[in-house]
């Protein structure tokens, strides 16, 4: 633990005392808070030196972050204003939030080949906030990242193929050096963390007062902190729709005191079930490309159906409304799935009849029989080019 912090530090010496001006992207989660606390540490005892002109947190508040996550996330944003530290919540705008984006524009749910969700509710929000800070300042500064080794192995290629672009530096971090053009380089001081270093600062190291009295352990014990399998704990949403399994969620209704929020374990099984034809619309065959040529997944799959737009709202706000009576009745925390502006946003979509790009609404009903959708001449190509032909 002592060596790789001794490796943070060298890695915020050598390369982000370049910069006048920081961002730390902070999603909540354990890695950013790792190194969100381990730097504000770093920096009150001496260890490091604060950058010279600005220091700013930017939280990416997805709207779906473990209840315990999310009520951590808020303490620490208080602790970060008291000792002066600039925060910034950055979300997305309301059209394009998760239940918005799905029940309002009626995108199905993402899956392991159409995850929009963490581009739209992480990813995009925090390069416009990063793009907005620049304009401010009018100079290029440093992206601080929670990026580890070992998180996941598509995440370990990224990185070996990052170390070999021209301007990226390995060994004390992960330094990513952008053209002059572009707002920000990125650092990732704590790329060399295992697991278990996570878990240790978390749970044992940041709560004493001595590195900086932070409220952090709450984050180890939402993953199953010492006993946390480095796969098990890479989502920190709440039923993550891509992710096999709510292991994080499980192992927080598992604690008594967290009992109430399992409700919450029925918003996978309407995830999957918005999945199913009966729920979508399917394009017709004969759709082409912008080439002019049939595309290779004719009769496609597509947006919900208004129905079902309607049905997966109320069982959400269902959801939402039973843990929120228990929690006011057993004195614990609410939480907030979906607000009431959100609501009124959604059925405004709906009412001016809104559908995703390329989808007019007017195609056939996802679970009419594909013969009829599928009508000839187009049908045989449609079955022998679609890589998932019923």
């Amino acid at each position: 633990m002592a060596d790789s912090i001794r490796l943070t530090i060298a890695s915020l010496n050598a390369y982000a005392q370049r910069y006048d001006y920081w961002c730390i992207a902070w999603s909540g989660g354990k890695d950013s808070t790792t190194l969100l606390t381990l730097v504000m540490w770093l920096i009150s005892s001496g260890k490091i030196q604060r950058p010279p002109k600005r220091l700013i947190v930017l939280y990416a508040d997805t709207r779906l972050e473990l209840p315990p996550l999310a009520l951590t996330a808020m303490d620490i944003i208080a602790d970060l204003r008291e000792r002066g530290v600039e925060v910034q919540i950055v979300r997305s705008e309301m059209d394009r939030r998760f239940f918005t984006y799905m029940f309002g524009r009626g995108v199905p749910t993402p899956g392991a080949h159409f995850r929009w969700c963490t581009g739209m509710l992480k990813i995009e929000p925090m390069k416009q906030a990063v793009r907005r800070v620049y304009e401010q300042i009018g100079h290029k500064l440093l992206v601080l990242t929670g990026v580890r080794v070992g998180e996941s192995a598509a995440r370990d290629d990224r990185i070996k193929i990052g170390c070999s672009r021209d301007g990226a530096e390995c060994g004390q971090g992960w330094f990513q050096e952008e053209l002059a053009s572009e707002p920000a380089d990125t650092l990732a001081p704590i790329i060399h963390f295992r697991v278990c270093h996570v878990w240790e600062w978390l749970k044992h190291w940041a709560p004493q007062a001595a590195y900086g009295d932070w409220n952090t352990a709450p984050i180890a014990d939402a993953y199953g902190g010492d006993e946390a399998e480095e796969l098990n704990c890479r989502t920190g949403c709440i039923c993550c729709p891509v992710a096999g399994q709510d292991k994080a969620l499980e192992t927080i209704i598992a604690n008594p005191s967290w009992s109430y929020l399992r409700p919450l374990l029925e918003l996978r099984p309407l995830y999957e079930e918005l999945r199913l034809a009966r729920h979508r619309k399917r394009k017709p065959a004969g759709e082409l490309n912008a080439q002019g040529q049939p595309v290779k997944n004719q009769c496609r799959k597509g947006p919900l159906i208004m129905k079902a737009r309607l049905m997966g709202l109320a069982r959400v706000i269902d959801i939402q409304t039973r843990i929120n009576t228990t929690a006011q009745r057993i004195g614990r925390p609410t939480i907030d799935l979906i607000n009431s502006e959100e609501i009124a946003r959604i059925h405004e979509l709906i009412a001016a009849n809104t559908w995703p790009d390329k989808w007019s609404g007017d195609e056939p009903f996802g679970e009419r029989p594909m013969e009829e959708i599928c009508s000839l001449p187009f049908f045989e190509d449609c079955v022998s080019t679609s890589p998932k032909s019923p």
